[in-house]
Formats: C-alpha cells, sequence, structure tokens
C-alpha cells in the first residue's frame, strides 16, 4: 500500500515509525514531515491544511490510505474533501471534528446522551464570564471553545487567575472564539484511545499525560510534556465504565445526528473515587501519547487503522504484551511561553533505534546536514520496556545522551505511577 501521513510532529513520526513496520507499507510519504521523520519516509512539502493540495498529491502518488494526525486538518475539512475525491481515509469528517473543534459542540452532545461531564456555561463577551466566575469562585476551568493547540486552557486556582484568562481568550490570541467555563474537577487525569469506525468501538490502549511545563505538575499548561503508558489508574473496570457511559452513548449521539465518527477518539478523563467524567474530547491521537502507544503497539498499530477506515473494527482485537512506554519531551527553553528556533541539537546520530528505544522527532529541521531546534516541543525520548521503571530509565537514558543546551525536560515524568511499579 502507498501510505500518506498528514502533519510534522512528533505524533507524526510515531505513526510513520509503527506504519514503516508494517509489510502492508510499500511507499510511506509524511507531509510535511519533519527531519526525524525524513529518516523513515519521503517528506512532502504540502500545506496539510490545504486540500488541493493534499488531493494534487494523493492523486499523484496513487495514495491507497490517507492518516490525518493534528486536528487542524480535520477542522479544516480535509477528510471530506480526500472521501469525496475517493481516498481511504483514517479521521473523522468535518461535521464529527466538532468534537475537538468546539468545546460548546461535545458539551452539548454530552448533555443530549447523559455522559458524566463538568458542569459548563459558555460566554461570548468578557464581563459576562467575568461575573459568573465571580459568583462560582474558585478554582475553575476557563477554556477557549475553538481549537487552541493544546494552550487555550486554564485552571484557575483564584477568581482573579479565571479573569485573567478570560482576558487573554478574549483578546484574540486564541483566534474568534468564546469561552466554556466548567466546574473544576478534582482527581486523577487519564487519556484512553478509542477507535471508532462509525458503527463499532475498539478500545486500544491508555496513556497519562503531563501537562504542566514544570516538576510537580507546576507553571503553566503545555501541549505535554511527557507522558507513560499504560496508566494504572484505567483499570478493566473503569474502562468499562468509560465505554457504557461516555464513549457509546456519545458515538450513538453522533450517528443520531446524522455525523457518525471514524477515526480514534482520545477520551479525556478525570477519575476519583472509582468513577470517571469527561474532561475533554480530541479527535485524533494525543502528542506525546502517541509516541508510547506506537511504542507498544508496533506494526499492528498499521491493521488496526487500516480495518478503522474500512469500517472492519468488529473483527479486529488489540494484541497487547505485558509492557510498558515512558516519553520525556525535550522542549526549547522558554516553552510554552516565548523560545528561540534554530539551535543545533547534537548527539543524535549514536542513539539507539528499535523496538525499546526511539527519539522522535516534534519540531526539528536539517540544514547542511546539521539538525536545529524549530518549535517548542523539538523531541520525544522515548523508552519501552517489561516495568515501567525499565521504561523510564531508557528513556532519561536517551534525554541525558542528547546534546541540546538550549533545551530541557522534566525529569518527574511518570511519578504518580512509579512508586506503584
Amino acid at each position: 500500500m502507498n501510505i500518506l501521513i498528514l502533519g510534522g510532529g512528533g505524533r507524526e513520526h510515531a505513526l510513520a515509525w509503527a506504519v514503516r513496520q508494517n509489510p502492508k507499507c510499500d511507499r510511506l510519504i509524511v507531509a510535511p514531515g519533519n527531519a526525524g521523520i525524513a529518516a523513515i519516509a519521503e517528506c512532502a512539502a504540502i500545506d496539510p491544511l490545504s486540500r488541493a493540495e493534499v488531493l494534487e498529491l494523493a492523486q499523484e502518488n496513487a495514495v491507497d490510505l490517507v492518516i490525518v494526525g493534528p486536528e487542524a486538518p480535520l477542522a479544516a475539512g480535509v477528510s471530506d474533501a480526500l472521501r469525496d475525491a475517493g481516498f481511504l481515509v483514517f479521521g473523522p469528517s468535518q461535521a464529527a471534528a466538532q468534537l475537538e473543534a468546539s468545546k460548546t459542540f461535545t458539551k452539548e452532545v454530552c448533555d443530549a446522551c447523559g455522559a458524566p461531564t463538568a458542569a459548563w456555561a459558555r460566554f461570548t463577551e468578557a464581563g459576562p464570564a467575568r461575573d459568573y466566575v465571580t459568583a462560582q469562585g474558585a478554582p475553575i476551568v476557563v477554556k477557549a471553545d475553538g481549537l487552541a493547540a493544546g494552550k487555550g486552557v486554564t485552571v484557575a486556582e483564584t477568581v482573579q487567575q479565571a479573569h485573567q484568562a478570560i482576558d487573554q481568550i478574549f483578546s484574540g490570541e486564541f483566534g474568534d472564539t468564546s469561552v466554556v467555563i466548567e466546574e473544576f474537577m478534582a482527581g486523577e487525569e487519564a487519556s484512553f484511545f478509542v477507535l471508532c469506525d462509525g458503527s463499532d468501538c475498539l478500545p486500544i490502549g491508555t496513556a497519562q499525560d503531563h501537562k504542566r511545563v514544570g516538576d510537580g505538575d507546576t507553571g503553566p499548561n503545555t501541549g505535554g510534556m511527557g507522558a507513560y503508558s499504560p496508566a494504572p489508574v484505567m483499570d478493566e473496570t473503569i474502562q468499562a465504565q468509560v465505554m457504557d457511559r461516555i464513549v457509546q452513548p456519545s458515538m450513538a449521539e453522533m450517528a443520531r445526528r446524522g455525523t457518525p465518527f471514524q477515526g480514534v477518539l482520545f477520551v479525556g478523563l478525570m477519575i476519583a473515587d472509582g468513577q470517571a467524567r469527561l474532561v475533554e474530547y480530541n479527535v485524533r491521537f494525543g502528542d506525546p501519547e502517541c509516541q508510547v502507544l506506537m511504542m507498544r503497539l508496533g506494526a499492528q498499530a498499521m491493521d488496526l487503522i487500516h480495518a478503522c477506515a474500512e469500517g472492519r473494527l468488529k473483527d479486529m482485537t488489540v494484541n497487547w504484551a505485558d509492557d510498558h512506554a515512558l516519553t520525556v519531551v525535550l522542549a526549547a527553553r522558554g516553552y510554552p511561553d516565548d523560545y528561540q528556533k534554530g539551535s543545533q541539537i547534537n548527539g543524535l546520530d549514536n542513539l539507539p533505534e528499535d523496538s525499546f528505544n526511539m527519539v522522535f522527532h516534534a519540531g526539528t529541521v536539517e540544514k547542511d546536514g546539521k539538525i536545529l531546534a524549530n518549535g517548542g516541543r523539538v523531541l520525544a525520548a522515548t523508552g519501552r520496556g517489561a516495568t515501567l521503571p525499565e521504561a523510564h530509565q531508557r528513556a532519561y537514558a536517551l534525554a541525558d545522551a542528547i546534546d541540546w543546551p538550549e533545551g530541557f525536560c522534566r525529569r518527574d515524568i511518570g511519578w504518580r505511577a512509579l512508586p506503584k511499579a
């Protein structure tokens, strides 16, 4: 098969790495890709948000399957354009992608099907939003309604912080968007990944992300500073509860609305007292959760994705090894605020690359034979092992071997689960 992956981050490098291991893959193109992806696939310098450019690339290269990595092309309707042209696509329609593109849409779906989630309210002006927060008190959660690359959420510990978050969102930093204000949910957060083909749903793994920039879960939220899989808090009882009370009812409601969901559903959860509530849906693999999932799934990820795109999930099972994976994100100093691009990264050539050790590239570019940082989150040092401590040791050994003074990482990825391992 000729396979096209849209995107150029760490998630897409992990997807490409897993797809490349499957004998079904004859040719792999990633658009636009990055310096790390270029070592295992052809990279095409097109705009993945452009329907015309994506269609032209797929047609010229007789692509058999398109895997859409990030959320932005989905929200822009690229998957619809591809399907209309007769291509097999992994990823939801533009209408179904509203589950991520609009917090309000997701809340309305949850209300309609009775899925447990936080109480909420939506505002189109700063004044009423500030008044609402003042009346509710803190802690409270403030979210930009639309896409914000993982940065449009503030867990405000004071009313003043919530007011500042409201003003930031209405300043236009995240585009023309409204504000959704939610009840603060205490508990342990976890990620649950489910493939859906419009009719059937298949759970494919759990993970736990680390959103805050600093050790001890301090500092501002980021796109994710590390992750591990599986997440111990997501035991079989919780997983069954989430499927029965959240995922299946939501998917049935999507079908009832005439917008059946096909692709991967990223189910963000808050778990407390043996009960799970929905924090958010995303309509693509998480980043960096994808890195640990792909390390554990390997070549079968391609078979699962292919079956999902063709509507054959009812015939599929996931074959899990009794293993663990952990990834540590190396980010440019200053991230998630202002940071510099263009610094040189050394030491990558001497690192092991196998089913237990892999450095996935997120924001890199190659220039004159040198690897340069080209983003906020730049690399994901990922280890796999029979135990979580073993995966942790491998991931940090990789991170510590990378010579990049302009970068930093958290030193405590996996802190919740490691004492129990």
